[in-house]
Formats: structure tokens, sequence, C-alpha cells
């Protein structure tokens, strides 16, 4: 499970300004078809005339110096003198590529605001800098410090080639960028240099994972975690079916001795989706279902929003990421106790779609519950939805692949070797994280809710891996209905697809598939190289944990093959960057909070769909008790004057709410929705 956010292709702070951009409105137009030869030739800079293109597929296109990228479908791209300008089919977003001469970055990102956009106004808020990488040099990004009620998101990141700087602008809606997200990768995922072409490992033949570059990979993980002050790490590895390491580093709970190992449960959130959709997959091989039935045939009181999305969502739509049902996670992050998985089939009814189906990647946790709740129902329909799910995994998945650790009750995990997760304070002091939260997941547990280890979760890969056979030889599953899961079902930007559950990835010209989980103080990954037979786990019980992920998975393809040394410089870089970014967040925020704003608050506050919240106030400290959980708060003044309320326990923060009427509204919003809690 992943905490809301936006999809943003540049590390950006949470909110950006609206601008107008310079090149919006041009004063002279033409109107070319849109190239598909490749990019095309361009002029030098600082040319007059502007051209308009409104694109109707994804598109190969170049900066007017020549770096090349991809100009996205339904997007349309303005070219005026230095300026590549693409604006978003909602007219409410842009994105600005801006080549200039400058003496360095900042030099650079200020010429290309009062180029572009000279209205921008806002406070840079953070400046990080990034290690070279695919011929960029002096990579250098930019977020900005704007009020949360403008719902819009802001930042700039600078790159140096070829003796000119090329500028990215983002200004954008949050729920344009949110809905887009996948749009901004293919668009940015694919910026490189005049000249300059991606790593590619296609045609090469890996190395054995040797005891030596094994110990490499250990030694790696070991620094990070310390590094990052990461608690515990659970880390596997096989080889063409053999297991080359299985262990743990660090300790299952933060102030107690018990170190983490191989057997050590941890959640692995939203990794829980491979597993539901290998239970569907079995179901298909069953003849119970196709993965082109209806949801309805096999439920027919499935509902969405929009009675003709309900009617054409089949089984491999369900955790496709491509229905157009947005992200709607703060329903059952905030109000879960009484929540049932009928409850969630329910609510489902409710939500609408913000795409059109098939056209974008927008990941849905509760789509994905859903399609494990009519699994379990297809499997055993006399039960109750959660414990026909429960059963169907059980039987279907955990027994026979030997994960004997793996589980969906909390209170069976947290007995003998499990986890605890962990987060940081408003100070960046590492602590216990607010491990309540993470019960808000039971009622949605097909999208993530299974505990599990490294030698349960090496058990699942190593089937991958062998093509649905087990250890014994015997034939699991067809590798017809295991394989299906990995074929692309919507794009996640140019060279990552979504399947059912999983993500494949060939940027590197080879196939890598995986997917993460993430919940509060528990990160994790799995990857698999199938032509390489390697594959890997990592568990963590730290919300810096999160940053292991990809590093390991980098770290293991330069030692598979002889990649670029990135890992370490990346990891080196990036922690510098957290820190930093992080202390320019904390410097906004009153701890304890503003009093004034305190003392109007009420003493209580509902919104139907997330309940009520208790404003519990000791001293100069206050409280927002959702009943769940609770946090303290802190204080942060906005540049139009309004005020915002967070929560800032280890693993709970940033959840913002701004200051309505006087104290007489809260108002809480991911990026698509937003929530209105009202004095009581």
């Amino acid at each position: 499970m992943r905490r809301p956010s936006l999809l943003f292709a540049l590390a950006l702070a949470p909110a950006l300004p609206a601008c107008t951009p310079k090149a919006a409105t041009p004063t002279t137009t033409t109107t070319p078809e849109p190239t598909t030869g490749g990019p095309a030739k361009t002029d030098a800079p600082a040319r007059k005339s502007v051209t308009q293109t409104k694109l109707t597929a994804d598109t190969p296109a170049t900066t007017v110096t020549g770096n090349s990228f991809i100009a996205p479908a339904g997007w349309t791209m303005v070219v005026d003198g230095d300026i590549t300008l693409l604006e978003a089919p909602e007219g409410d977003s842009w994105v600005a590529l801006v080549d200039v001469k400058a003496k360095d970055a900042d030099d650079a990102v200020t010429k290309a605001w009062a180029a572009a956009s000279p209205g921008m106004k806002w406070k840079q808020l953070v400046r990080n800098e990034s290690p070279d990488k695919d011929g960029w040099q002096h990579i250098t990004g930019y977020g900005y410090e704007v009020p949360p009620n403008l719902k819009r998101g802001v930042g700039a990141s600078a790159m140096f080639a070829n003796g000119t700087w090329t500028v990215v602008l983002i200004d954008v809606a949050q729920a344009t960028a949110e809905k887009r997200g996948s749009q901004l990768g293919v668009m940015l995922g694919r910026l490189l240099p005049k000249g300059g072409q991606l790593e590619s490992f296609a045609g090469k033949q890996a190395h054995p994972l040797d005891e030596a570059r094994v110990a490499q990979l250990v030694k790696f993980v070991q620094e990070a975690q310390a590094l990052l002050e990461v608690e515990g790490v659970g880390l596997g590895v096989i080889d063409h079916g053999k297991v080359v390491f299985a262990g743990g580093f660090g300790v299952r709970q933060r102030g107690k001795p018990a170190k983490v190992d191989a057997d050590t449960r941890f959640i692995v959130a939203s990794n829980t989706k491979a597993l539901t959709t290998l239970m569907l997959a079995k179901l298909v091989d069953q003849g119970k279902l196709g993965w082109d039935t209806t949801a309805t045939a096999l439920l027919p009181s499935f509902r969405l929003g929009n009675a003709d999305t309900t009617a054409k969502v089949e089984v491999k739509h369900l955790i496709c990421a491509c229905t157009g049902m947005p992200r709607q996670d703060l329903e059952w992050l905030l109000e879960f106790d009484d929540l049932t998985p009928a409850g969630v089939m329910t609510a489902l009814g409710g939500m609408q779609p913000t795409s059109g189906f098939g056209e974008l990647f927008q990941y849905s946790n509760v789509m994905a519950a859903a399609a494990g709740f009519i699994g379990g129902h297809v499997a055993f329909p006399k039960l109750e939805l959660g414990k026909a799910y429960d059963k169907a995994m059980r039987t279907l998945v955990f027994d026979p692949l030997g994960m004997r650790a793996t589980t969906f009750d909390f209170k069976k995990a947290m007995t003998g070797n499990f986890a605890m997760p962990h987060g940081f304070d408003v100070d960046l002091k590492p602590g216990a994280a607010v491990h309540a939260i993470n019960a808000s997941v039971i009622p949605v547990r097909p999208a993530g809710g299974a505990w599990s280890s490294v030698n349960d979760m090496l058990a699942y890969v190593q089937m991958e891996l062998a093509e649905g056979k087990l250890p014994d030889g015997s034939q699991y599953i067809s590798k017809e209905a295991l394989l299906a899961r990995r074929a692309p079902q919507v794009a996640v930007d140019d060279d990552t697809s979504y399947g059912m559950g999983l993500m494949v990835n060939t940027r590197y010209g080879i196939p890598i598939v995986s997917h993460g989980g993430d919940l509060i103080g528990m990160h994790s990954d799995m990857i698999w190289l199938p032509e390489a037979g390697v594959g890997l786990v990592v568990l963590t019980n730290s919300d810096r944990g999160v940053a292991i992920r990809g590093l390991a998975k980098r770290k293991l393809l330069e030692l598979l093959y002889d990649g670029r040394p990135e890992a370490e410089a990346a990891l080196i870089q990036g922690d510098k960057n957290f820190r930093a970014s992080f202390q320019a967040q904390r410097a906004l925020l009153a701890v304890p909070p503003d009093a004034a704003v305190i003392a109007s608050l009420a003493k209580r506050y509902r919104n139907d769909a997330l309940g009520t919240i208790d404003v519990r106030k000791k001293g100069a400290t206050v409280v927002f008790d959702f009943g769940e959980w609770k946090s303290e708060i802190a204080s942060q003044k906005n540049p139009d004057g309004s005020f915002s309320l967070s929560t800032i326990a280890p693993g709970a923060m940033g959840f913002e709410f701004v200051v309505g009427d006087g104290g007489k509204s809260l108002v809480l919003r991911d990026a698509q929705h937003e929530y209105v809690f009202a004095a009581q």
C-alpha cells in the first residue's frame, strides 16, 4: 500500500504555484502533423515563430537544442523560441522544457522562469543536487512553497549537457498530476541529452551471483541501513533456483535485542496484490473464471459509481489500475474500525472514475481489494467475503507454496518472530511508528494486508522464476495463467507497464518484474529478472527503508551486468537531499502549534466519510484523535495567510488540515478529493 501522493516525475515540494506560462498564448500559430518518424530537426534557440501541435499519440520529440523526450498523447505541444511547452488536456497544467545558456543551475532556473512564466512568485523551499546520470551533469531539483488551497504542485529541475542547460518547469493542478502521473513519467522518464542513450543490458549474459558478488550486495544493504537509520532489514536472493542469501540485519523493534532473520514476519503491503492475482490465476486454471469474465457475472452486487464502467469491468481489470478509478485511500485510513469487506464493496458503488477506461494508470487499492474478495467468493461462495478470501489464499497459494509464516491474521502475525514498524518524529529522530493505522488495511487486505517473511517471499519468487513449477518439479500452475498477470494492461511510464498486480520494466533492455509495498513504517519490494534467473526480496520495518528498495535493485543490476556504478552515490546524495528537504519543511512548522489558531478550534469535527476528530489540548500541546489512531499536531502559516495543521506522529506525518472559516471547519485533501470536517 502506498500513502496518497502526487506521481511527479521530479522530486517536488508538496505544493506549487498557479502561474500562466508565457508560451501558452502564441501570437502566430502553425499546426503541423505530429512527427512519427523520430525526433524532428530543430533550429537554433530564440526562434520568433510559434508552432503548436495537438498530439494524438505518444510522440518522439526534441527540445530546441535537440534533447529528446516523449510528448504524451492528448497534450498540446507549443514551441516558442527556447521554450518547448506541453499543456495537459484539462488546460490547468503545463510542463516547459527550456534550453538556456547560464553560468550554473540556479542561473538557468532563474532565466527559465523569466522566459516561460514571468509571474512565478513563490519562494524556493528546497534545492537538491543529484549524481550525473544518462549523459546529464549537474542535475539540480527545486521545490517551492505554495498555499495548499491552490491545490497545485510546482517545481523545477536543471541539468547540463553539450554546453547548454535544460530546465524542466512544472506547474500542475494536483488532481491532474495524480491522474496523469504516468504521462509525466512518459514525458520526463526519457528526457535525454542530444546524442545520449540509456544504459542497456540487452544481450548481455548475467554474471553468476557467486560468494563475492553476494557479499558486495549484502555490504551495500548494510551500509544503506546504517546511513538511513533503518531498524531492521530482511534480505533474500535467488540465483537459478538456489537461495544464495536469506537473512536479516538489525532489530525487529527499536530498543529490544531480538534480531531480524529470514523468518521474521513483516507486513508486505502491496506485494499482496501479486499474491491475490496468483489466487485468481489458480481459479482460471480450475475453469471457475476467466480473465475476461465480467465482475458482475461472478458477484452480481459489484458496482462502481459509473454504470458504464461497471458493465465493462472484467476480472483482469479489477487489479490492472486501468479503469480510471482514482486513489481514495483516506476513507479507509481514517475510518476503519467498523469497516468490513462487504462495506468496502458497498463503498465502491459511490466511487467515480476520473479518466477513461484503459486510458491512464490510476492506482486503486479498493479496486484491488474487490478483486480478491470476488475471487474468494468464487472459490467459497457460502462464506463471508473476508473469510472466503482468506481461505482461498491459504488453500490455493500459501499452503501449496509452503508459505507457512504468511498470514492475514494480525494477532497471529504479531506473535513470536515479527517486526514492528518505525518512523521518525518532527525533528527526524527515529522511533516507533503509529502501528494502529496499519490495522486499516484489514478490511481491504487483498490489496496489501499480508504479513510474510524473506523465506516465504523467496518461495513465491522462485515459483515465478520457474514459470509455475515447484522445487520438486511439479507444475503448481499453468505457465499461461501465471504469465498472463505480467501482460501489459496500462502504461506506468515509457518503460514500465502494469499488468495484474505486477509491474514489468524494460528501461535497461531486459524485463524486470516487480512490485513494492508500503504501509506505516513497513516498506518492501520483490524483484525478479526472468532472463537472468535471479530474484530479490527486501523487507524493512522503517519509513526510511523505502529508499533501500530501489537502491538494492540498482546494486544488483550493477553486480549482474557490470552496470555503471551509481548505487553508492545515489545512496549518499539521496540521504543528503532527504535530510535537507526535511529540515526545510521543518522550518515552516510551529511545534507547539500557533496558540491563536488552536484557540479558534472546536472540540470536535465531523465528516460523513471520514468520521470524527476530537481535539484534545494539554497545555501548549494539541492532539487530533481520529478514534482509530491519534497524533500530536504542528501548525504552519501558508503564503496566502491561511493556516494548516499537520499530524507529526512518527509514520503518520503529513496529514494536512487547512483551517477554514475561523476554525469552523478543517479541510483535508488527497490529490483528487476534498473532505470538509465541520465543527460539532
